[in-house]
């Protein structure tokens, strides 16, 4: 190969970190260049730190990363770029430093689509009988999470529900941290969530692993119909939640273009010495209308 770049995911193992692999893997090939994933190549588990730190003692072509704002990230990446190894940083960014490029998504409007699915939740759940007190909605935020892709989200939730409500409706967000150090830390932080008293409205999943969990819960202890739950990603189980009516909605990242930006942003970099400061990924609303549709184009593109 002319270029072997790697890709430091964090959540290497989940179908969404799997499927911007395979799209950044299906651009390179087509550039004679190679994609390796680092996430799970080793029998122990290393950060995202250790493994950028082995990624620039192998002297590879470029990194994609999986970034966020702290210190130790942001040095790393100018290590990597000062020995001439370009980083793009991928879905989390890392701001001050010297990365080439960044592929994400539009963080504000992610968060308009989800204000707007909470509005039209309590539009389809109104009756005659006036509604005693707001609707309350939660936000599950990652505790980890140190870049403003957050925030920036959850403005645009909070703009959307404010702008477009009608006058009679009354809303109560909160935003709850979740302890994403790993699986089974979301799960029990989930859990948590389920084992008080006073359960929202509507629930919001920022990422893939968030929704399943949600999802489980809502099954688990028997709140089928009582919760409302907006996820993130396309997975086959988030899918097949929303068809059983346990999932309201979902929004589906286009992760195999994401993968594509990556490479084409290296690959523009190692040729012009330039490359665009910043890959938009498209999303699309899943819900109940549209969800077998999504899932038989699914089954074709596999046969």
């Amino acid at each position: 190969y002319d270029k072997y770049y790697v890709m430091i995911a964090g959540e290497g193992n989940s179908s969404l970190w799997q499927s911007v692999y395979e799209g950044a893997n299906e651009a390179a090939l087509e550039e004679n260049s190679y994609v390796d994933l680092l996430d799970g190549v080793f029998d122990k588990n290393y950060s995202r730190e250790d493994l950028m730190r082995i990624a620039i003692a192998s002297e590879v072509d470029g990194i994609i990363v999986a970034a966020d704002e702290n210190e130790e990230m942001t040095e790393l990446i100018n290590e990597a770029v000062e020995k001439e190894i370009p980083v793009v940083t991928l879905y989390g960014d890392n701001t001050h430093s010297a990365r080439c490029s960044f592929v994400g998504i539009g963080s504000y409007d992610l968060g308009r689509e989800y204000g707007r699915q909470v509005l039209e939740i309590v539009e389809n759940s109104d009756t005659e009988e006036e509604t005693v007190g707001p609707v309350k909605v939660m936000v599950l935020v990652n505790a980890n999470a140190m870049d403003s892709g957050q925030n920036i989200l959850c403005s645009g939730i909070q703009d959307t529900i404010e702008k477009e409500k009608r006058e009679d409706m009354q809303f109560e967000m909160s935003l709850v941290s979740i302890d994403d150090e790993n699986a089974f830390s979301v799960e029990e932080s989930i859990r948590d969530i389920f084992k008080n008293d006073e359960l929202p409205d509507i629930m919001i999943c920022l990422n893939e692993l968030n929704t399943t969990c949600v999802y489980q819960a809502v099954v688990d202890y028997n709140k089928v119909g009582q919760v409302n739950i907006l996820g993130y990603y396309d997975s086959e189980t988030i899918m097949k939640a929303i068809e059983r009516n346990v999932i309201y909605a979902t929004i589906s990242i286009d992760a195999n273009q994401m993968g594509r930006f990556c490479v084409e942003a290296l690959t523009e970099y190692n040729t012009y010495g330039n490359t665009s400061q910043y890959f938009t990924a498209d999303i699309t609303l899943i819900n109940k209308k549209n969800v077998t549709l999504y899932m038989e184009g699914e089954q074709t593109d596999e046969e």
